[in-house]
């Protein structure tokens, strides 16, 4: 027999903490039932009753190890082994939910229709818990972090109290760039025990795909210390490692340019880790910026495309790409790149770039003089002289007196352009003003002027004598207007008009 006044002090105890539950005060409820249980610690009722405080306090363990404790007192009570069940449903335990529902089903006991209602409820969790989970693990392997992401959010549906499934689903969002959302449910899960491994390794994977490597680092090292086993631990760690040593080694060779050994290395470390997008994004950046070295322009394009695929914010894999467009002569493609540049980051700097990228554009779009006379953009007055009579003879009308009236005009045309560009690019106020666009803001620019290609021709082959200044070929003058070629040992003549 229990002591009689323990008994009623205990029952006392329990009746003000049925009140403290009715009125939602469940710390309160928690205490008493507390109180009443050192009183009678005999009591399976005071332990139910504590568990359920517990349980709607969001304390699921100490409700399980209440519950268990009710049934071990009275191995028939039915709401002692249903919050067994729910707790551990709460706590993701879905197998141990499983084993104790069939236990209870198998005790001599007659259960009322609200008892099998609460079965099937709990019956219905169980199953729901266990498939999503399959689910999400599924998704997992085949490296789908969207929709595991998804199945976990499902089972705390059911799991409210799992700290497992709520790192998992962090962990997926964090595959999925969600940094914020994973650090802030793995930083919560950490305030409750600072010592879960694996919330420290979602906060370190943040860390890394945000190509914080030092931080990474220190923060899977603390992993490994509280958890020497844990494989993902070491396998990141291994990759963090790994992609530092290859980065920075093609940026040294880049810097010693050596930038075949740059590209080589850059490509090495774009190989370590295909999750890490941050990091990707400048590795392909810099493999751009040594390929544009290496005149593979249009790889280096390509390259920057892909670090702007992986990370759409990235400002310096836009400015990259719109120099190499350039570069290109895809003058309407970078003028588009650096409009979006201006969109995001409006500078000053910013601004000029797009400026003078429409410029390059419209300059783009008039007739090349350098490339007509077949010269580089620095070419000295003598390179130019020499483009200058090589082109002109090319083209000259009277050389081409026996083609198709078609060719002929396309001939006079190129000769015509010949002389236009010689009579710019000769000039150093014109090609000043060519070179720098100021000629765009003319309504005609050179375009537009009277060039008598004819009075230029004249100007360098008017005279006598070889045009190339040697003997034994080229052109010679005849004291009128007929010119002389030889070329492979034969002669042919024409006149000049």
């Amino acid at each position: 027999m229990p002591d009689q006044p323990n008994s009623e002090a205990a029952e006392t105890k329990k009746a003000e903490g049925n009140e403290f539950f009715k009125q939602k005060d469940y710390k309160s409820a928690i205490a008493s039932y507390s109180a009443a249980i050192e009183l009678e610690p005999e009591n399976f009722s005071y332990y139910g009753n504590r568990s359920a405080a517990y349980m709607m306090n969001l304390q699921y363990q100490l409700a399980l190890d209440d519950a268990k404790r009710s049934t071990q007192l009275n191995p028939n009570f039915f709401k002692g082994y249903l919050r067994e069940i729910r707790c551990h449903l709460a706590l993701g335990q879905s197998a141990a939910a499983q084993n104790v529902e069939q236990k209870l089903l198998s005790l001599p006991i007659q259960f009322s229709n609200e008892d099998r209602k609460s079965l099937r409820e709990v019956e219905a969790q169980i199953k729901a818990l266990t498939t999503n989970d399959a689910r999400a693990r599924k998704a997992m392997e085949v490296d789908d972090p969207r929709t595991a992401a998804y199945y976990f959010e499902q089972c705390l549906g059911v799991a409210s109290g799992s700290l497992v499934y709520k790192v998992l689903r962090a962990e997926c969002l964090a595959m999925q760039a969600k940094y914020s959302e994973a650090n802030e449910i793995v930083a919560d899960v950490i305030r409750r025990g600072e010592n879960n491994a694996d919330a420290i390794y979602v906060m370190a994977l943040c860390s890394y795909y945000q190509d914080q490597i030092d931080r990474a680092l220190d923060l899977l090292g603390r992993v490994l210390r509280l958890a020497p086993d844990h494989s993902k631990s070491r396998e990141t760690y291994k990759k963090a490692k790994q992609l530092r040593a290859k980065k920075e080694e093609g940026n040294e060779a880049f810097k010693n340019a050596d930038y075949q050994k740059a590209y080589d290395l850059y490509s090495e470390a774009l190989q370590i880790d295909h999750h890490n997008k941050i990091t990707n994004a400048k590795i392909f950046c810099n493999r751009a910026t040594a390929g544009s070295k290496l005149k593979r322009v249009d790889e280096s394009i390509a390259d920057c495309d892909k670090a702007i695929q992986l990370d759409p914010s990235y400002e310096k894999a836009f400015l990259r790409r719109a120099k190499l467009l350039q570069e290109a002569g895809r003058h309407e493609e970078a003028v588009r790149d650096y409009e979006q540049i201006l969109k995001n980051n409006r500078t000053p700097a910013n601004k000029r770039l797009l400026h003078d990228a429409k410029l390059e554009l419209k300059k783009s779009l008039r007739k090349d003089y350098y490339k007509i006379l077949g010269v580089e953009k620095n070419a000295d007055d003598d390179q130019i002289k020499k483009a200058y009579k090589k082109a002109a003879l090319l083209h000259h009308p009277d050389r081409h007196q026996n083609a198709t009236d078609e060719e002929k005009a396309e001939e006079e045309k190129k000769f015509k352009d010949v002389g236009e560009a010689y009579s710019v690019l000769s000039d150093k106020q014109k090609r000043h003003r060519y070179d720098t666009g100021q000629d765009l803001e003319d309504e005609c620019g050179f375009g537009g002027q009277d060039v008598d290609p004819s009075q230029i021709f004249q100007m360098f082959f008017g005279g006598g004598g070889d045009p190339f200044g040697g003997g034994g070929g080229g052109f010679h003058h005849h004291g009128g207007r007929g010119q002389q070629f030889r070329q492979g040992g034969q002669s042919f003549s024409f006149s000049f008009g």
